[in-house]
């Protein structure tokens, strides 16, 4: 019989996960590295069963999964340790989700999708606050205006914490080429490349271009798109235009791959991932927006929508594990690489969302 693999399950996304899994009724399988702690963890969630697995031993991995089965992963950061999941996912015909915000994974995702429907698979990948608002966001406002041929999309938090796994994602996300949808088409782009001001609620937002999901996922719901950008909020336009001169900066070190290297391996050992998330005090305080804007040939503006909720990984948490309980259910749009628009509609994903704590 098929069911749920929470991949990761010890971290502090995949105890969240775990818990929301749980909540909903779903009778996960939890799985990491760490026998001790996933016993734990199954005895706080009431009983469940365990599986012992590590990135390092793809056979084992592999070993958790069954044809028709959704593993959910939460192991990151994805471009050191994804690929093991992605490939047990594939090997084994089961569907797959993953929480990851690194673009360049993304990418890989995406570049699977051939395999993905031979193997009768859906790769549904950044299934979390990277990037599933904004490609909401964007379905909502690309509804409302046919016309539409570019969307600019945004992410914004006040108050904003970090766990260690996502700041161990940002330091391997810095000296990666980033990419932006030009002409239909999905080209390398430096990050940090463009800056665009948004209106949330009457006060100017101003973000910098990151890669995301949605410059893949949109054009596939969307196909008539041919430019997308994807911004994520600094508290100030001039931070935006200093993180654009480091970027420039890392870009260039980038092309330098043994100064990639030592940098990489520096900062890594400095910023550890697994530490824990932010003291719920902080998770209490944040806000999250996600807004987008699509326009016409011609630059105007033809619609936008703002979707607004609190804190990023109570969200992740929450839709994962209704991404994985629908799938679970029979309840995908099809196989393939797919966008959370496109495996769900617009409507299942605008009430998942609402559920989850995003509101338009």
């Amino acid at each position: 019989m098929p069911k749920i693999v929470l991949f990761g399950a010890t971290g502090y996304t995949g105890r969240l996960t775990a818990k929301a899994l749980t909540a909903r009724g779903a009778d996960p399988v939890l799985a990491g590295r760490d026998a001790t702690a996933l016993a734990k963890l199954a005895a706080d969630l009431g009983g469940a069963r365990t599986a012992v697995a590590e990135v390092s031993d793809p056979a084992s991995v592999r070993a958790l999964l069954d044809r028709g089965d959704v593993l959910v992963t939460t192991v990151g950061p994805f471009l050191k340790f994804g690929e093991p999941a992605l490939e047990a996912a594939l090997a084994a015909g089961a569907h797959y989700f993953d929480s990851t915000g690194e673009g360049p994974f993304i990418r890989k995702v995406f570049e699977q999708d051939a395999r993905a429907r031979a193997a009768g698979s859906a790769l549904l990948t950044a299934f979390g606050f990277d990037y599933v608002p904004g490609n909401l966001a964007g379905g909502l406002a690309l509804n409302e205006a046919p016309e539409a041929v570019r969307a600019d999309i945004g992410y914004f938090m006040s108050a904003p914490g970090t766990s260690g796994g996502t700041r161990a994602s940002m330091i391997g996300m810095l000296f990666e080429r980033g990419f932006a949808l030009r002409g239909g088409r999905v080209v390398e782009e430096r990050t940090g490349a463009h800056t665009h001001t948004f209106d949330i609620g009457g006060r100017p937002h101003t973000g910098v271009t990151v890669p995301g999901s949605e410059h893949f996922a949109l054009t596939r719901a969307y196909p008539r798109l041919r430019e997308v950008d994807v911004y994520l909020g600094v508290p100030v336009a001039a931070a935006a235009r200093g993180m654009q001169v480091t970027t420039v900066l890392t870009d260039a070190l980038a092309r330098i791959t043994p100064v990639k290297d030592l940098a990489q391996s520096a900062l890594s050992r400095v910023v550890k991932g697994s530490t824990g998330g932010p003291a719920p005090e902080s998770l209490a305080r944040t806000r999250s927006w996600a807004v987008a804007e699509t326009s016409d040939a011609n630059g105007r503006v033809l619609a936008t929508a703002t979707l607004a909720g609190a804190d990023p990984y109570t969200f992740t948490a929450e839709i994962l594990a209704w991404g994985a309980h629908t799938a679970l259910d029979g309840g995908l749009r099809g196989t393939g690489a797919l966008g959370p628009v496109d495996a769900f509609g617009l409507d299942a994903l605008t009430a998942a969302a609402e559920s989850a704590g995003f509101h338009r």
